[in-house]
């Protein structure tokens, strides 16, 4: 990717150098006819209602018509107004540049529609310049905001930030309102860390601000629909759910840096009194081996049983199960990479099979012959109490210093 940067209409020679408050960053693609129009009112708010030196960041996509010229001549026309273009797509990609190659103190970006009023602009950005916030959001679904949008992007809307609320378990109301702000020391510890560059930017930035343990202020907008929006909904839905995944993931295998965040933002770990701070996201990749390993030894049971007899089964399945479950929580619940230790770790984990063991038969002998169904289920039951137990084991015995 290449960028390259226009420069700003030229100040007087005897005007002194002034730093930069607030780069507001307009991100485009093909906009020649509505580009003109929105950077005009934008920096006409600006200079009428904002009180410190700000910039306004046109990030050109890539585009393929007029977009550029008309964005060049805007800068040469508007004091304050640069170009920044790019020769690939990506609204995440074009915020990324404009942001990391800012001098401000505080970074924000809203779409070139300007769906939102930009009455909101200053109390969006004021919590930044006070310190009392570190990122900022319009949002178009808290209490407060006045929106008109039709039925199925507000259904879209409403649904997507549902879903984030479930999977990702987020606290902010409105990921994707066009309309945002952060801090530049936040953003400079927080960009490296964001992955996607296009829509899902906004969100990946959020959550990994929200788990880093930093104030995210929200500010209800007045938002109108573009009904020229040329937004494609379904490829869109499609790479926001990728991001999801890849997120949840990078949450739940432990490789997002984020107690190193909360460190370098002196925030302690926000966990419940008296539970670890590791444990929770342990606990869900455990439940997921977990999951696997009870069915394989559901399925092995069933396939033996025939053959062997419950108890034989039972011991059967269960072994094999066990040594794999063992190998899965090493590398996946416990981040235990090597050989080191292995053998031990293996020993240790049969001993815990020899536990499950003990439950397992001793419910099937209490059950004694009987329906099959009944069986599996009381198998079931035994198998779950010793799993509990079995993790507790594991994260206080065998894997105590992972």
């Amino acid at each position: 990717m290449t960028t390259t940067t226009f420069p700003r209409a030229a100040a007087t020679a005897d005007a002194p150098a002034v730093n930069t408050v607030l780069d507001v960053v307009v991100p485009v693609y093909n906009e020649e006819r509505d580009l003109g129009p929105c950077v005009r009112r934008l920096h006409a708010h600006l200079t009428a209602t904002f009180p410190y030196p700000f910039r306004v960041t046109v990030a050109d996509n890539a585009s393929t018509d007029g977009t550029l010229a008309v964005a060049t001549g805007l800068a040469g026309e508007l004091p304050g107004v640069e170009v920044l273009h790019l020769s690939e797509k990506g609204r995440g990609r074009a915020l990324r540049a404009a942001w990391d190659g800012s001098d401000a103190q505080v970074l924000a970006y809203m779409d070139v529609d300007l769906s939102t009023d930009l009455n909101a602009l200053l109390p969006l950005v004021a919590p930044l310049l006070s310190g009392h916030s570190d990122v900022s959001i319009g949002t178009r679904l808290a209490p407060g905001s006045r929106v008109v949008r039709g039925a199925k992007r507000q259904f879209i809307s409403r649904s997507y930030n549902l879903l984030l609320r479930g999977t990702l378990q987020v606290g902010f109301s409105d990921a994707q309102c066009g309309f945002k702000a952060i801090r530049a020391d936040v953003a400079e510890q927080l960009l490296p860390l964001v992955e996607d560059t296009g829509w899902f930017f906004d969100t990946e930035l959020l959550v990994l601000a929200q788990r880093a343990g930093l104030r995210i202020h929200e500010v209800p907008v007045d938002w109108v629909d573009d009904p020229d929006s040329r937004v494609d909904i379904v490829s869109t839905a499609v790479a926001d759910l990728r991001g999801i995944a890849r997120l949840g993931r990078g949450l739940l295998n432990g490789s997002l840096p984020l107690q190193s965040l909360r460190s370098k933002f002196g925030r302690e770990p926000l966990v419940a009194a008296g539970v670890p701070a590791a444990m929770p996201s342990q606990l869900l990749r455990f439940a997921a081996v977990g999951v696997v390993s009870t069915a394989a030894y559901l399925l092995l049971f069933a396939l033996l049983r025939p053959l062997a007899g419950a108890q034989a089964a039972n011991f059967a399945a269960l072994l094999i199960t066990a040594v794999g479950n063992t190998a899965l929580n090493r590398r996946l619940t416990f981040a235990v990479r090597g050989a080191a230790h292995a053998g031990r770790h293996h020993l240790q984990g049969l001993l815990l099979f020899a536990l499950g063991l003990g439950l397992t038969s001793g419910s099937l002998a209490l059950v004694g012959t009987t329906a099959r169904t009944l069986e599996l289920l009381v198998l079931v039951i035994a198998n779950l109490t010793a799993t509990v137990l079995r993790f507790v084991l594991m994260r206080v015995w065998v894997f105590r210093n992972a």
